[in-house]
């Protein structure tokens, strides 16, 4: 197998000048590619900035004889989302590879999370991820080729305490990046979801003694093959934990069909609608969506002609 390279490529990676971003663009900057290392050096809350994070981690690519420039933009806003993408026009006249990992958090329990720290991890996370997403999306679309990598996570996945801002802007990266990967189907544009976990400043505080080895290196690979040319797959999500790589998914049961349904039918029926044995799972791309509707027509149809 030849190496996987991306000379030629430029890529845009948010929240790249710490943790599993870093290693983002270290890598890929070792294989070749452009970098326009996005961090304005927040805290973990979100608040101070300091340029020299982004700037340290240009330097280091630049030392090792790679290319890139820093952005301390921020993913907050719109205008910041634009300067982002337009960091990389002005520096290398193209944008290839979207990764949006920037992130923060704010830890409060639902019973008194404010609005305030509600709106502060959506605006990073979940409309971070639009921010940059919106310019990117059709300047890709025009060249015909791109590989957007939004970043989900367990929490997102399966809720966690003390994170309703967080888990939210989670699951809501899915959503965007298959809408994303559906609309850019036809233009050879790609997106994908890594779900990756590390051991960076987010765990402090965190008793991580018992952990394997849970290095923000082992996540990079597999965001970095979703933003290869060789990627072969859009509309997913993979996890990377602890070494191990594993694809995510979203299914449903064949659940139950009846003609009319009363409140105590469906709890007598509960068993059989959770009976997960022979799970639909639909490929966002090319058609989960008209898929749901047309099986789930097909059985009301067929139901309904036996009825009559």
């Amino acid at each position: 197998m030849s190496e996987a390279r991306f000379d030629g490529r430029v890529a845009v990676i948010t929240g790249a000048g710490r943790g599993i971003g870093r290693e983002y663009a270290l890598l890929l900057a070792s294989k070749g590619a452009k970098v326009v290392v996005n961090d304005p050096g927040v805290g973990i809350s979100g608040e101070n900035t300091d340029s020299g994070v982004a700037s340290a981690v240009v330097a280091e690519i630049t030392a090792a004889g790679g290319d890139a420039v820093a952005s301390t933009a921020s993913v907050a806003t719109a205008p910041g989302g634009q300067a982002i993408v337009n960091a990389a026009i002005e520096h290398y006249g193209r944008i290839d590879i979207l990764i949006h990992n920037a992130g923060n958090n704010r830890y409060a329990p639902l019973t008194e999370i404010t609005y305030e720290d509600f709106d502060a991890v959506l605006d990073v996370h979940l409309r971070g991820a639009f921010h940059v997403l919106r310019p990117a999306f059709p300047l890709m679309c025009d060249a015909g080729y791109g590989r957007i990598v939004l970043t989900s996570s367990i929490g997102g996945l399966y809720g966690n305490n003390r994170i309703a801002n967080y888990a939210a802007s989670k699951a809501g990266i899915i959503g965007l990046s298959n809408v994303a990967a559906i609309e850019g189907a036809d233009h050879g544009v790609l997106s994908n979801v890594v779900i990756p976990a590390a051991i960076t400043r987010l765990a402090d505080g965190i008793d991580t003694s018992s952990y394997p080895p849970m290095g923000p290196e082992l996540t990079a690979p597999t965001a970095a093959w979703l933003a290869h040319e060789s990627c072969s797959v859009t509309g997913e999500m993979l996890v990377t934990i602890g070494g191990r790589v594993a694809r995510a998914f979203i299914a449903e049961t064949p659940g139950v069909y009846q003609p009319s349904w009363s409140i105590e039918e469906v709890g007598r029926q509960i068993d059989a609608i959770r009976d997960i044995r022979d799970p639909w799972i639909l490929p966002v791309v090319p058609s989960a969506h008209v898929d749901h509707i047309t099986k789930s027509f097909a059985i009301a149809m067929e139901g309904n002609a036996h009825v009559s």
